[in-house]
């Protein structure tokens, strides 16, 4: 690791960073907290699973920045998708959309290093996302699942009484009910 140990973490929201944090710190990294989930739909859930996160950066002090909320463009991003089944096209494109946004955040920040959280998920498949993220400078493929993340983030979630939804935000994945 390079003597600048700072890592960009894209936070998909506060339960799914509790166990993607811990991970980083064993790793000796430095995490950065990075909110950005245009995805999410309607905009109130967007402040919730915000307020949850900035819980989590409290909770192990750690910066948190917030995205501007832009939907619409997200919605540019996955069209002609809308009826994709799950872990389809549509999903590829949303992971895209979110590691280019945290990509150029990380720039901006100067921080040379980034990731997501969206690997802890056992809905998501981690080398799907790597593979949308590959190509971006910067890019660190950490599976959060390993080590029984998932579990582990259900269990950090638990002791901060955090809200831990029951889909990914995205209105056609909640549409098909039970989709995440």
């Amino acid at each position: 690791m390079a003597d600048d140990n700072r890592i960009l973490l894209h936070v998909c929201c506060g339960p799914c960073s509790t166990a993607s944090i811990e991970r980083l710190f064993e790793l000796g990294w430095q995490p950065v907290l990075y909110f950005s989930n245009s995805n999410i739909h309607p905009y109130q859930e967007f402040l919730k699973r915000y307020g949850e996160a900035v819980k989590v950066a409290g909770f192990n002090n750690l910066p948190i920045y917030m995205d501007e909320y832009d939907h619409d463009s997200w919605l540019g991003r996955v069209r002609g998708h809308e009826d994709d089944p799950e872990h389809g096209a549509r999903c590829s494109l949303c992971f895209r959309y979110s590691l280019e946004r945290a990509a150029a955040k990380a720039a901006e920040l100067g921080i040379a290093h980034f990731t997501t959280t969206l690997t802890v998920s056992r809905f998501k498949s981690s080398p799907t996302i790597f593979r949308q993220g590959e190509d971006l400078v910067g890019f660190e493929a950490i599976d959060f699942k390993k080590k029984n993340g998932f579990n582990r983030s259900v269990e950090l979630s638990r002791s901060l009484g955090l809200y831990r939804q029951s889909w990914c935000g995205c209105e056609f994945s909640h549409r098909k009910e039970g989709g995440e």
